[in-house]
């Protein structure tokens, strides 16, 4: 037992040792959720994580702690949303318990009414009766009428407990799938939303002949203005962008976060052309914005977006989509950035600058 013990210290350590090696080669600081993240790569508890982190240093060669921040939250935070949920859930199978408990009790106590009335009834059938004996009976019916009205006021008192109990309870399970949906930094859809809703809006386009369109946005030299300026003023960048797809995009759109600085908006029953008109809408109010920092009130000049546009066409997947509009995006990237290209280039430009 003892050998199994110093061999898993020995493995932990080893780990930690290749955590901080990752972190000093990749990473721009040690911070606790950084080493989380790492030390979830190298023990290969998440696949998907994993995966994603593998993609990021081929694009970039490094992680910023916007990517690791993101990265935690997409993968690592989710437990304690699931526990949440369980405490949740718990209670309120405690509260339905307890409200099946006061209704066994409630049928138990109409049946030794109805039965008391049945041999009432019996009685007044097969008896003589006398003054005596009726106001017996009607004492009788009284005193059990009397219980049941009481049992029955108990309930109605706990029913109505449980009611209020049962709504704060529904309102905090919807809180926190909200909370499962929803990217943190900028309150918009996370990519788990994001991947929900255009394999949705993909299915509903296939069945029923509808146009749909897929925006993809990627902040120009995010990078270079994170490290720049810091970590805090890129989060800045970030709500702003968020800020304005929700004034562009319009109230049927769904829009997402799914990257560090990757965007996507997508949009059931709208053409290319009219999702063309709405990306270059938040392009350009993006370039309108004048960036400040708020601790000192600096001028950061401003910053701009590359837009991909892809429209649904016959035999699209969710993933052939996205894959078209990151190709528009990628061609937007190369030919300059701070443009809008969309899928009417024709597939052999778009492969050519993949």
């Amino acid at each position: 037992m003892n050998q199994e013990r110093h061999a898993d210290r020995d493995y932990s350590f080893a780990l930690a040792q290749r955590v901080q090696e990752l972190m000093r080669d990749y990473g721009p600081s040690a911070t606790p959720r950084a080493y989380t993240v790492w030390y979830s790569y190298v023990a290969g508890e998440h696949p998907l994580m994993n995966d994603a982190i593998k993609r990021l240093i081929t694009q970039k060669q490094t992680l910023t702690e916007t990517d690791t921040d993101t990265l935690f939250e997409q993968h690592l935070a989710g437990g304690r949303l699931a526990h949440m949920a369980g405490e949740t859930s718990a209670t309120m199978l405690s509260e339905i318990a307890g409200v099946m408990e006061m209704l066994d009790l409630s049928v138990d106590s109409a049946a030794a009414y109805n039965a008391s009335l049945s041999s009432i009834s019996q009685d007044l059938t097969h008896n003589a009766v006398t003054r005596e004996r009726v106001r017996e009976i009607v004492g009788s019916v009284v005193a059990k009428t009397r219980e049941v009205a009481t049992s029955n006021r108990v309930l109605e008192a706990r029913m109505r407990e449980s009611r209020a109990e049962i709504e704060m309870l529904r309102e905090k399970l919807e809180a926190t799938r909200l909370e499962s949906l929803t990217d943190p930094l900028t309150g918009l859809s996370n990519r788990k939303h994001f991947e929900e809703m255009l394999r949705a809006c993909v299915d509903a386009a296939t069945q029923t002949g509808t146009a749909m369109s897929l925006i993809v946005l990627d902040i120009d030299f995010f990078k270079r203005f994170n490290d720049l300026y810091g970590h805090l003023t890129g989060d800045q960048v970030l709500r702003l962008v968020a800020i304005v797809m929700r004034e562009s995009a319009g109230n049927h759109a769904t829009l997402s976060r799914f990257g560090g600085e990757e965007f996507g908006i997508v949009l059931p029953g709208l053409d290319r052309t009219e999702a063309r008109g709405i990306a270059e809408a938040v392009r350009q109010n993006v370039m309108g914005r004048d960036l400040v920092k708020r601790s000192t009130g600096e001028s950061l000049g401003r910053v701009s977006v590359s837009v991909g546009v892809a429209a649904y066409k016959a035999g699209d997947s969710p993933v052939s989509l996205l894959e078209r509009a990151d190709l528009c995006m990628f061609a937007a990237k190369r030919a300059g950035r701070n443009r809008t290209i969309d899928d009417s280039v024709g597939a052999d430009a778009l492969q050519h600058v993949a």
